[in-house]
């Protein structure tokens, strides 16, 4: 079996959110699972749920993280935020990377969920790439703007390499 690298930018996100290990965590868009693999890995009580639109992302993760899907560490499942119900009953961090829906269309029922479902104290950690630095203002403002009218209070950190710039939501 080929060993799957995680990318630097994935690192630097998971490093912000400072995962603890009996944090119960969603990840909105899982995709090949790397965010999973490494959010896993520092998981001991705690759990994840992630979820993906697509199928595919869904058995990728679901195979690069088998073990920790067959230790009950890992629940993958495939739906989209708006649908979603949460199994775990409150979570303390919510991890997205590259996840659209916070800056190109409304998303006020996503955003009440997660302010629903988010403990007090606990974190909204949304990441994207910003290797097209005309668009970072824009990602920023909207995403920034989505989880404030849901509550949440903001604050924004960025690394120049990997460029990525988060946008942190705090309950």
């Amino acid at each position: 079996m080929r060993v799957q690298t995680i990318p630097a930018r994935i690192r630097w996100a998971v490093d912000i959110m400072d995962v603890g290990p009996a944090d119960n965590i969603l990840e909105i868009g899982c995709g090949p699972g790397a965010g999973a693999e490494l959010i896993c890995q520092r998981l001991e009580s705690g759990k994840l749920f992630a979820i993906d639109r697509s199928e595919s992302g869904v058995d990728r993760t679901k195979r690069r993280c088998r073990k920790y899907v067959e230790s009950g560490r890992l629940t993958v499942r495939q739906i989209d935020l708006a649908t979603l119900r949460v199994p775990v009953r409150r979570l303390n961090k919510v991890f997205a990377f590259n996840v659209n829906l916070f800056w190109v269309r409304s998303c006020t029922d996503e955003v009440a969920l997660l302010h629903e479902r988010v403990l007090p104290g606990g974190a909204v950690y949304l990441f994207y790439d910003a290797n097209r630095p005309e668009m970072v203002p824009n990602i920023v403002e909207k995403a920034s703007a989505a989880l404030t009218a849901g509550g949440f209070r903001i604050s924004v950190v960025d690394q120049k390499a990997p460029s990525v710039v988060g946008i942190i939501g705090k309950r």
